[in-house]
């Protein structure tokens, strides 16, 4: 059963307060792999509903062609997708769209830690079906 709207939004919260303790301590300049097992621990900590590395299948007209990974789905329905890179790009973006298109949820969080703000590096994305 996925999450309802409200709970997709605390969960989104939870999630920036999690990932903000993690930029707070660790700061940039770290590899991708070192911010997924920080956030994973700080996830714990906090009891936020996750699972790391969650398998997803892509579908071509209707055959399965391969397997992607989601960083993070939180709840049921909140995916997140990390980086540590120099900007997100449109390829970022569109490797997270995709991601909520096979899972057909609504909203994703594209966390990129590689910032001086994490707030600058956070971005909302949202899957209109």
């Amino acid at each position: 059963m996925k999450d309802s709207r409200e709970d997709i939004e605390q969960l989104a919260h939870n999630v920036i307060g999690a990932a903000i303790e993690v930029h707070r301590v660790l700061g940039p300049g770290f590899l991708e792999e070192v911010y997924h097992r920080a956030l994973k621990r700080e996830f714990i900590f906090r009891r936020i509903p996750h699972t790391h590395e969650y398998p997803v299948t892509i579908n071509y007209k209707g055959y399965e062609v391969g397997e992607g990974r989601l960083d993070f789905l939180v709840g049921t329905s909140l995916v997140v997708e990390l980086k540590a890179v120099q900007n997100i790009t449109p390829i970022h973006e569109a490797q997270t769209i995709s991601y909520l298109k096979m899972t057909k949820n609504s909203l994703a969080l594209l966390i990129n830690f590689n910032v001086i703000l994490l707030k600058d590096g956070i971005k909302r994305i949202v899957n209109s079906h």
